[in-house]
């Protein structure tokens, strides 16, 4: 689990095509203080396990189908990326829960700054707004946000300075593309009823088996 709170941006040092997959070797220092190989870390959000590391970056292998759905197959050398481990059980929880799991990716469609906030409207499909509520959370590139608007095609975010400045998306301008993952809370809560299979067992049944009265 995650929390939507980058820790840092790091910067890709490589990418290695291996058949259908690819690995990511990634520049970063402060998230390696207490990495273990095997652990998590979220790169712009994706759950990624570390294959390997040292004390200026670590590896990750990437999956034809985690290619396929995130923003990661765009990645070059030098790109900056979005970091965080997974959640520690002693530490505060600042975000909200994230499971690293990419619901889909979205479009910068509208970025306008007003005083201190810099608010962005992401385009995205039906599977994506339709799991969105008016002042619930939403993670865009792995970071934690508040949502100010929801259409049936698009989401306005707004992000502090600190965002800005901290994260990939002050970087960000129209047109680029996001990985976004919908709050897993409004995920259950609007998840389409499963039909429930009929049941063989009847009265006659329990009667003939000795359920009886």
């Amino acid at each position: 689990m995650f929390t939507g709170i980058v820790e840092e941006v790091g910067e890709v040092q490589s990418i290695t095509k291996k058949t259908d997959a690819i690995q990511l070797s990634i520049q970063a220092s402060e998230i390696l203080n207490d990495t273990k190989l095997g652990e998590s870390i979220a790169i712009n959000g994706v759950c990624l396990t570390v294959t390997s590391f040292s004390k200026n970056g670590f590896d990750a292998d990437v999956m034809p189908e985690t290619i396929k759905g995130t923003t990661l197959k765009w990645l070059k050398p030098h790109h900056e990326v979005n970091l965080e481990r997974a959640m520690s059980a002693n530490g505060r929880f600042g975000g909200h829960f994230m499971t690293g799991h990419i619901d889909g990716v979205g479009q910068i469609k509208h970025i306008l700054t007003k005083g201190n906030a810099i608010y962005m409207t992401i385009q995205a499909g039906a599977q994506i707004t339709n799991r969105l509520a008016l002042k619930g959370s939403v993670a865009v590139d792995g970071t934690s946000l508040t949502l100010f608007d929801v259409t049936t095609t698009s989401f306005t975010i707004s992000l502090i300075p600190h965002s800005a400045e901290f994260t990939i998306l002050g970087k960000k301008r129209v047109g680029d593309h996001v990985n976004i993952e919908c709050d897993v809370l409004q995920k259950y809560i609007n998840q389409e009823p499963t039909t429930t299979p009929s049941s063989s067992i009847t009265m006659d049944f329990l009667a003939k088996h000795g359920f009886t009265n």
